[in-house]
Protein backbone atom coordinates (compact mmCIF):
# COMPACT_ATOMS: atom_id res chain seq x y z
CA UNK A 1 0.00 0.00 0.00
CA UNK A 2 1.19 3.04 -0.73
CA UNK A 3 1.57 6.42 1.34
CA UNK A 4 1.44 9.94 0.42
CA UNK A 5 4.50 12.42 1.60
CA UNK A 6 4.82 16.04 2.82
CA UNK A 7 6.74 17.77 0.95
CA UNK A 8 9.54 19.42 3.85
CA UNK A 9 8.42 22.42 2.83
CA UNK A 10 4.66 23.82 2.20
CA UNK A 11 4.46 25.77 -0.62
CA UNK A 12 3.63 29.37 -0.56
CA UNK A 13 0.15 30.20 0.82
CA UNK A 14 -2.16 30.73 -2.41
CA UNK A 15 -4.93 32.17 -1.78
CA UNK A 16 -8.03 29.92 -3.29
CA UNK A 17 -9.95 31.24 -5.97
CA UNK A 18 -13.69 32.54 -5.23
CA UNK A 19 -16.50 32.29 -7.04
CA UNK A 20 -18.37 35.79 -6.26
CA UNK A 21 -22.02 36.69 -6.03
CA UNK A 22 -23.50 39.53 -7.06
CA UNK A 23 -24.83 40.39 -3.84
CA UNK A 24 -22.28 41.47 -0.82
CA UNK A 25 -21.34 38.91 1.41
CA UNK A 26 -22.56 35.80 -0.25
CA UNK A 27 -19.29 34.71 -1.38
CA UNK A 28 -19.63 30.54 -0.58
CA UNK A 29 -15.76 30.33 0.08
CA UNK A 30 -16.97 32.98 3.08
CA UNK A 31 -20.00 31.25 3.81
CA UNK A 32 -18.27 28.13 4.39
CA UNK A 33 -15.55 29.71 6.28
CA UNK A 34 -18.11 31.29 8.64
CA UNK A 35 -19.96 27.77 9.01
CA UNK A 36 -16.89 26.20 10.10
CA UNK A 37 -15.62 29.10 12.69
CA UNK A 38 -19.72 29.16 13.61
CA UNK A 39 -19.69 24.94 14.21
CA UNK A 40 -16.33 25.01 15.87
CA UNK A 41 -16.37 28.21 17.80
CA UNK A 42 -13.51 30.70 16.51
CA UNK A 43 -15.21 33.55 15.63
CA UNK A 44 -11.56 35.49 16.05
CA UNK A 45 -10.40 33.17 13.14
CA UNK A 46 -13.11 34.63 11.37
CA UNK A 47 -12.77 37.98 12.19
CA UNK A 48 -9.28 38.00 11.14
CA UNK A 49 -8.99 36.28 8.62
CA UNK A 50 -9.36 38.72 5.88
CA UNK A 51 -6.37 40.61 7.20
CA UNK A 52 -3.91 37.54 7.98
CA UNK A 53 -4.78 36.10 4.43
CA UNK A 54 -3.82 39.47 2.82
CA UNK A 55 -1.05 39.35 4.97
CA UNK A 56 0.05 35.87 4.02
CA UNK A 57 -0.36 36.66 0.57
CA UNK A 58 2.13 40.03 0.56
CA UNK A 59 4.62 37.86 2.42
CA UNK A 60 4.54 35.12 0.68
CA UNK A 61 3.48 32.98 4.12
CA UNK A 62 3.32 29.02 3.52
CA UNK A 63 0.08 27.37 4.66
CA UNK A 64 1.14 26.07 7.95
CA UNK A 65 2.31 30.11 8.83
CA UNK A 66 -1.14 31.09 7.24
CA UNK A 67 -2.52 28.84 10.18
CA UNK A 68 -0.34 29.54 13.04
CA UNK A 69 -0.95 33.16 12.66
CA UNK A 70 -4.50 32.47 12.76
CA UNK A 71 -4.53 30.00 15.74
CA UNK A 72 -2.34 32.16 17.47
CA UNK A 73 -4.72 35.20 17.59
CA UNK A 74 -7.36 33.00 18.16
CA UNK A 75 -5.67 31.69 21.29
CA UNK A 76 -4.70 35.03 22.49
CA UNK A 77 -7.78 36.67 22.15
CA UNK A 78 -8.97 33.40 24.07
CA UNK A 79 -6.80 34.08 26.80
CA UNK A 80 -7.78 37.64 27.38
CA UNK A 81 -11.08 36.81 27.03
CA UNK A 82 -10.51 34.38 30.11
CA UNK A 83 -8.82 36.34 32.43
CA UNK A 84 -11.22 39.06 31.58
CA UNK A 85 -14.16 36.53 32.81
CA UNK A 86 -11.94 35.62 35.80
CA UNK A 87 -11.30 39.44 37.19
CA UNK A 88 -15.06 39.75 36.99
CA UNK A 89 -15.87 36.42 39.16
CA UNK A 90 -14.11 37.80 41.54
CA UNK A 91 -16.56 40.75 42.32
CA UNK A 92 -14.31 43.33 43.06
CA UNK A 93 -16.38 46.45 44.11
CA UNK A 94 -13.99 48.69 41.81
CA UNK A 95 -11.00 48.33 39.74
CA UNK A 96 -7.32 48.87 41.22
CA UNK A 97 -4.36 47.79 39.51
CA UNK A 98 -0.97 47.62 41.11
CA UNK A 99 0.70 49.59 38.35
CA UNK A 100 -1.52 52.75 39.95
CA UNK A 101 -0.47 52.47 43.15
CA UNK A 102 1.35 55.64 44.38
CA UNK A 103 4.79 53.68 46.24
CA UNK A 104 6.48 57.30 46.52
CA UNK A 105 3.00 58.19 48.94
CA UNK A 106 3.48 55.44 51.15
CA UNK A 107 7.27 54.59 51.44
CA UNK A 108 6.26 51.66 53.71
CA UNK A 109 5.24 49.53 51.18
CA UNK A 110 8.27 48.62 48.77
CA UNK A 111 7.77 47.49 44.89
CA UNK A 112 9.62 44.82 45.31
CA UNK A 113 7.86 42.68 47.88
CA UNK A 114 4.44 43.98 46.49
CA UNK A 115 5.86 42.35 42.64
CA UNK A 116 6.60 39.44 44.33
CA UNK A 117 2.60 38.81 45.41
CA UNK A 118 1.46 39.66 42.24
CA UNK A 119 2.65 36.27 40.88
CA UNK A 120 0.98 32.82 41.65
CA UNK A 121 3.49 31.06 43.23
CA UNK A 122 2.42 32.31 46.75
CA UNK A 123 -1.26 31.14 46.45
CA UNK A 124 -0.75 28.16 44.68
CA UNK A 125 1.33 26.83 48.00
CA UNK A 126 -1.81 28.39 50.37
CA UNK A 127 0.01 31.14 52.13
CA UNK A 128 -1.73 33.97 53.97
CA UNK A 129 -1.59 37.25 52.96
CA UNK A 130 -2.14 39.57 56.11
CA UNK A 131 -2.00 44.04 54.72
CA UNK A 132 -2.39 45.74 58.60
CA UNK A 133 -2.19 49.32 58.81
CA UNK A 134 -4.77 52.35 59.05
CA UNK A 135 -7.32 53.34 56.95
CA UNK A 136 -6.24 55.18 54.23
CA UNK A 137 -3.21 53.47 54.36
CA UNK A 138 -3.52 51.84 50.92
CA UNK A 139 -4.58 48.40 51.62
CA UNK A 140 -8.13 47.95 49.79
CA UNK A 141 -5.97 48.63 46.66
CA UNK A 142 -3.07 46.58 47.25
CA UNK A 143 -5.78 43.94 47.98
CA UNK A 144 -7.57 44.20 44.62
CA UNK A 145 -4.48 45.10 42.89
CA UNK A 146 -3.10 41.67 44.06
CA UNK A 147 -6.33 39.60 43.73
CA UNK A 148 -6.83 41.13 40.15
CA UNK A 149 -3.19 40.28 39.17
CA UNK A 150 -3.51 36.87 40.51
CA UNK A 151 -6.52 36.37 38.37
CA UNK A 152 -4.95 37.23 35.39
CA UNK A 153 -2.43 34.98 35.89
CA UNK A 154 -5.10 32.10 35.75
CA UNK A 155 -6.51 31.60 38.99
CA UNK A 156 -9.93 31.65 40.69
CA UNK A 157 -10.29 34.49 42.61
CA UNK A 158 -13.11 36.08 45.03
CA UNK A 159 -13.32 39.04 46.69
CA UNK A 160 -15.76 40.16 49.66
CA UNK A 161 -15.60 42.05 53.04
CA UNK A 162 -15.50 40.14 56.77
CA UNK A 163 -19.23 41.41 57.13
CA UNK A 164 -20.58 40.05 54.12
CA UNK A 165 -18.91 36.67 54.23
CA UNK A 166 -19.93 35.78 57.75
CA UNK A 167 -23.23 37.41 57.05
CA UNK A 168 -23.30 35.02 54.02
CA UNK A 169 -22.35 31.36 56.32
CA UNK A 170 -24.63 32.45 58.75
CA UNK A 171 -27.34 32.54 56.58
CA UNK A 172 -26.09 29.52 54.76
CA UNK A 173 -26.26 27.62 58.62
CA UNK A 174 -29.55 28.76 59.18
CA UNK A 175 -30.97 27.41 55.72
CA UNK A 176 -28.93 24.20 56.22
CA UNK A 177 -26.63 25.15 53.07
CA UNK A 178 -23.17 25.65 54.65
CA UNK A 179 -21.47 22.75 53.18
CA UNK A 180 -22.77 24.29 49.89
CA UNK A 181 -21.24 27.61 50.30
CA UNK A 182 -17.70 26.05 52.07
CA UNK A 183 -17.57 23.98 48.94
CA UNK A 184 -17.99 26.55 46.99
CA UNK A 185 -15.67 28.58 48.36
CA UNK A 186 -13.05 25.77 48.49
CA UNK A 187 -12.90 25.95 44.57
CA UNK A 188 -11.49 29.48 45.19
CA UNK A 189 -7.74 29.85 44.70
CA UNK A 190 -7.23 33.11 46.05
CA UNK A 191 -10.01 34.66 48.96
CA UNK A 192 -9.83 38.36 49.37
CA UNK A 193 -11.37 39.50 52.87
CA UNK A 194 -11.37 43.12 52.74
CA UNK A 195 -12.47 45.18 56.33
CA UNK A 196 -10.79 42.45 58.61
CA UNK A 197 -11.35 43.97 62.20
CA UNK A 198 -13.94 47.02 61.38
CA UNK A 199 -16.05 44.50 62.92
CA UNK A 200 -17.26 42.52 66.62
CA UNK A 201 -17.96 39.16 65.94
CA UNK A 202 -19.80 37.13 67.83
CA UNK A 203 -18.98 33.64 69.02
CA UNK A 204 -20.94 32.09 66.09
CA UNK A 205 -19.95 34.12 63.35
CA UNK A 206 -16.08 33.89 64.36
CA UNK A 207 -16.72 29.80 64.59
CA UNK A 208 -18.17 30.02 61.17
CA UNK A 209 -14.83 32.25 59.83
CA UNK A 210 -13.02 30.32 61.40
CA UNK A 211 -14.17 27.16 59.29
CA UNK A 212 -13.22 29.09 56.77
CA UNK A 213 -9.89 29.54 57.53
CA UNK A 214 -9.43 26.11 58.94
CA UNK A 215 -10.64 24.38 55.74
CA UNK A 216 -8.03 26.47 53.44
CA UNK A 217 -5.07 26.29 55.79
CA UNK A 218 -1.78 25.27 53.67
CA UNK A 219 -3.53 24.27 51.02
CA UNK A 220 -5.81 27.81 49.23
CA UNK A 221 -4.57 30.62 50.10
CA UNK A 222 -6.25 34.06 51.52
CA UNK A 223 -5.69 37.49 52.28
CA UNK A 224 -6.70 39.86 54.63
CA UNK A 225 -6.85 43.79 55.02
CA UNK A 226 -7.08 44.83 58.21
CA UNK A 227 -7.10 48.16 60.06
CA UNK A 228 -5.99 46.45 63.79
CA UNK A 229 -2.50 44.73 64.52
CA UNK A 230 -2.75 41.54 65.20
CA UNK A 231 -2.86 42.37 69.11
CA UNK A 232 -6.29 44.24 68.87
CA UNK A 233 -7.63 41.49 66.90
CA UNK A 234 -8.96 40.09 70.01
CA UNK A 235 -11.59 42.51 69.59
CA UNK A 236 -13.22 41.32 66.74
CA UNK A 237 -12.99 37.73 68.11
CA UNK A 238 -14.16 37.91 71.34
CA UNK A 239 -13.13 34.16 72.41
CA UNK A 240 -9.91 34.36 72.94
CA UNK A 241 -8.67 30.64 72.19
CA UNK A 242 -10.66 31.21 68.95
CA UNK A 243 -8.37 34.39 68.11
CA UNK A 244 -5.85 32.88 69.25
CA UNK A 245 -6.25 29.96 66.76
CA UNK A 246 -7.26 32.61 63.76
CA UNK A 247 -4.02 34.15 64.16
CA UNK A 248 -1.78 31.49 63.83
CA UNK A 249 -3.68 30.39 60.91
CA UNK A 250 -3.27 33.98 59.14
CA UNK A 251 0.27 34.42 60.18
CA UNK A 252 1.88 30.73 59.74
CA UNK A 253 4.06 31.02 56.38
CA UNK A 254 2.52 34.24 55.64
CA UNK A 255 3.41 37.35 53.47
CA UNK A 256 2.62 40.46 56.14
CA UNK A 257 2.51 43.85 54.80
CA UNK A 258 2.23 46.65 57.54
CA UNK A 259 1.15 49.71 55.57
CA UNK A 260 1.48 52.22 58.17
CA UNK A 261 -0.61 54.36 60.11
CA UNK A 262 0.02 57.76 57.47
CA UNK A 263 -3.70 58.11 55.88
CA UNK A 264 -2.09 59.73 52.59
CA UNK A 265 -5.70 59.31 51.18
CA UNK A 266 -6.35 61.78 53.73
CA UNK A 267 -2.65 63.63 53.21
CA UNK A 268 -3.99 64.37 49.78
CA UNK A 269 -7.39 65.58 50.73
CA UNK A 270 -6.50 67.73 53.26
CA UNK A 271 -3.63 69.08 50.61
CA UNK A 272 -6.12 69.78 48.04
CA UNK A 273 -7.99 71.83 49.83
CA UNK A 274 -5.30 73.84 51.23
CA UNK A 275 -4.44 75.30 47.86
Amino acid sequence: MSTATVPATAPAFVRPQRVRATAPGHDPVDAAIDEACRLLHLPTVRNSYDELAHEALRDRATYKEFLSDLLAVECTHREERRKQRLVRDANFPRPKRLEDFDFAANPNITPEVVNTLAAPAWVRAGQPLCLIGDSGTGKSHLLIGIGTAIAEAGLKVRYTTTANLVNELAEAADDRQLTKVLTRYGRVDLLCLDEFGYLDLDKAGAKLLFQIFTDREERRAVAVASNAPFSEWKRTFTDPRLCSAIVDRLTFNANIIETGTDSFRLRTTTSRHGD
